[in-house]
């Protein structure tokens, strides 16, 4: 079988407007037909490597560029975007940045729109996406009210309807659930099959590595041939256990015959949950099952719509699925300043920058950051200042595995601490690694779920 060349870089360099070294130091790469494993390091460069492929680096990022970048043809460094975006599919790290409709059907429409396809092809391309990407029955839902994997999904969508030669994708994963990331696999699975060149950056390596591909490595913005991806488990990561809560911990916060949604809508009802300090919940489930909405009400951000919620005093530390939601300061510092500002003085917050290997960033901008990167300043900016309560939706979201491990030992000194800490995932190794209850929430309700036994 011929490998038939999508693209190319030769003596490729790229360095951003503001940085210091080159953020790419490519010698010579070359993308086939097929699937592309893109392994490496948050902050390494994964993420400008792909932006190469539909031109945003350089022509939208701004810069100091050199060599020679070819894809599908076109000489990237003088062909516009446009030009690429029509035969380059592109899914972001953060989907919330991807929507520009706000109802999924005419989000999956807009790229179709923009190459003015006729309409009643447009309309067949959109049910046909749709349905590929498991999103028909969200047909007719605003974009506003998805979960984190929903919309994942729709930027996908949104891609698969465009049919492109060339498919890259950036942590498509990150926030969908176990059935959600397994259909994504699959369909990615098939393009690279019938000869899409598909080319993925992913720290969740355990479905993926199922396709039959190519890895490539990225460190320091260089890429090496074959990577020697690692699949370390974070089940694997030795984390002290918690002291045993007695029936007589101090509860944190109560939900009593709670209905909850958006828009006043109920997603789960009748539910009647309590958080004690000195202990970490998880929260899992489907995507769209209510997770996010469980702990908006648990924080006081979403009024229930029957039932009552109890907090015991002091502070409730939120991070929501966007980081970028929060991420406002000039600085990481800053930032992480922010929340400590009306605390007594204390080493808490250098503690917790140091904890998540946050040192070297302090002094950036943290919209600069790659996503995991900016996932730990937020985690870093909400944590400090030890909060009563943190309520945590899907904190592993672009982590690599470092990061992970030191997300555990945090929250596992937080708790520790007597902090009532309450974490919605998709992660099944953090779940097993922290969570001292889970809670399973979907369709309609909230329900325990055994201990599982220990051997």
């Amino acid at each position: 079988m011929i490998d038939i060349t999508v693209a190319s870089l030769e003596h490729f360099t790229y360095r951003y407007p503001a940085g210091r070294t080159n953020a790419l130091d490519v010698a010579d790469l070359r993308i086939q037909e097929g699937l592309t494993l893109v392994t490496g390091a948050s902050g390494s460069g994964k993420s400008s490597l792909l932006r190469v492929f539909n031109g945003l680096v350089p022509h939208f990022h701004g810069g100091t560029v050199g060599g020679r970048a070819e894809v599908l043809g076109h000489n990237v460094i003088i062909t516009a975007t446009r030009v690429l975006a029509a035969q380059v599919g592109f899914v972001f790290q953060d989907p919330e940045l991807q929507s520009v409709y706000p109802t999924v059907e005419r989000d999956v429409a807009f790229g179709l729109e923009n190459i003015a396809m006729p309409r009643a092809t447009m309309t067949q391309r959109v049910g046909e996406a749709m349905d590929q990407g498991g999103i028909a029955h969200l047909r007719s839902r605003a974009v506003a009210t998805l979960s984190g994997g929903e919309r994942q999904r729709l930027a996908l969508a949104g891609v698969l309807a465009l049919r492109p030669r060339m498919l890259v994708l950036d942590e498509p994963l990150s926030q969908l659930d176990e059935e959600g990331a397994r259909s994504v696999v699959s369909i990615l699975g098939t393009l690279a099959a019938a000869g899409t060149a598909v080319v993925v950056a992913e720290h969740r390596l355990d479905l993926l590595g199922s396709l039959h591909g190519r890895a490539i490595a990225v460190d320091g913005g260089r890429v090496a041939e074959g990577a020697a991806a690692a699949r370390r488990r974070l089940g694997d990561v030795p984390v002290v256990p918690g002291p045993q809560r007695s029936t007589a911990a101090t509860m944190a916060w109560e939900l009593d015959d709670v209905a909850t949604g958006p828009a006043r809508i109920p997603i789960v009802e009748g539910v009647s949950l309590a958080g004690h300090a000195g202990e970490v919940i998880a929260l899992v489930g489907p995507n769209g099952g209510g997770k996010t909405t469980l702990l908006r009400t648990i924080a006081g951000l979403l009024r229930p719509i029957a039932g009552r919620v109890d907090r015991a005093p002091g502070r409730v530390a939120f991070l929501p699925q966007n980081p970028m939601a929060l991420l406002h300061r000039a600085t990481v510092a800053a930032e992480v300043a922010w929340t400590v500002r009306g605390d007594a003085p204390s080493n808490d917050a250098t503690l917790f920058i140091d904890e998540l290997g946050l040192t070297h960033l302090t002094a950036r901008d943290p919209r600069d950051l790659s996503t995991g990167e900016r996932q730990r300043a937020a985690i870093a900016a909400v944590l400090a200042g030890a909060p009563r309560i943190a309520l945590l939706d899907e904190p592993t979201r672009g982590m690599d595995d470092a990061a992970r491990n030191a997300l555990c030992r945090a929250v596992a000194r937080m708790r520790d601490a007597g902090g009532s800490i309450v974490i919605a995932t998709h992660d099944k190794n953090l779940v097993a690694v922290l969570a001292d209850r889970t809670i399973a929430v979907g369709a309609g309700s909230a329900r325990e779920l055994a201990p599982v036994a220990v051997a």
